[in-house]
């Protein structure tokens, strides 16, 4: 039995680079759903959120700055070496030694009355006193040493990040705002097996609206880099598979297999009965 078959199949012969979509999106989020000749608005929503977020960025990057500036010069004006060694020495008057019957004295104000504590400022020497301590910068919990000289103008506070900071967080620095003799108060927190005492004051406070109104600024910042991010990653993958199923689907719709044959017939001599035609599409 002789069986001729022949066939012709016609397939769809452009390669598909799913890295191109991939790269141009990663690059410029929208530009690989440009590439794949996808709806505007897709395009446009990446681009748009790409635009948001860049702004987001400068915006918030550049208003904690300024708030930053702002928080410092507030601090350098209320906040003074010498408010803090006169406050600390005399400590809390007698009177508010006691609250609700219990002395505090030696436990929710002992940090208003030590120099030296978890943490420390930065003093920074000139003139005679260099000679006298053979350095230019030493730590606060020698200020006591140094009382005698916190007039002559050779003494100056290192105003880093470190000294913003502990100012407003630590209770062992609060008798150097302006504020500290008078207009000091307490609150107290509950923390479980115990009480914690909560030194306040207006300028204190003040402070630190200021310093929180800056951070979450920063905060700001920090997450619109994160959706910058995003954007650039999502884009990116729904490029490639947006490119690798329109492929498929192009694939499915525009192939076409098929087959021609001769039909065998045993009752003609020639063995043939007529053609057979296949289409697959």
């Amino acid at each position: 039995e002789k069986d001729t078959r022949s066939g012709v199949i016609e397939r769809d012969t452009k390669i598909v680079y799913p890295g191109k979509p991939l790269i141009m999106s990663l690059i410029l989020p929208g530009l690989g759903q440009l590439h794949n000749k996808e709806p505007l608005w897709k395009p446009g929503l990446f681009a748009s959120i790409e635009v948001g977020s860049m702004f987001s960025i400068f915006y918030a990057n550049k208003k904690a700055d300024e708030l930053r500036r702002e928080y410092q010069e507030f601090a350098d004006d209320n906040w003074n070496l010498f408010n803090w060694w006169s406050f600390t020495k005399n400590g809390p008057t007698s009177d508010a030694q006691w609250v609700n019957g219990r002395h505090y004295a030696e436990e929710g104000f002992k940090a208003m009355r030590n120099f030296s504590g978890t943490h420390h400022l930065t003093l920074y020497l000139t003139g005679e006193l260099v000679n006298i301590f053979n350095t230019e910068l030493i730590s606060s919990d020698s200020l006591d040493m140094l009382s005698n000289y916190l007039e002559s103008g050779d003494i100056s506070l290192v105003r880093d990040r470190h000294f913003y900071e502990n100012i407003g967080k630590y209770d062992q620095f609060v008798g150097g705002w302006r504020d500290a003799r008078n207009e000091w108060y307490w609150q107290e927190k509950d923390v479980g097996d115990s009480i914690e005492i909560l030194i306040k004051k207006p300028y204190k406070e003040n402070y630190l609206v200021q310093r929180e109104d800056s951070n979450q600024m920063l905060t700001l910042a920090k997450y619109s880099i994160t959706t910058l991010l995003f954007n650039h990653v999502i884009s990116g993958l729904e490029a490639v598979w947006t490119s690798q199923r329109m492929a498929r689907e192009k694939q499915k719709y525009e192939t076409i297999e098929t087959d021609l044959s001769l039909m065998y017939n045993p009752n003609n001599p020639a063995g043939i009965g007529g053609l057979s035609l296949t289409i697959n599409f």
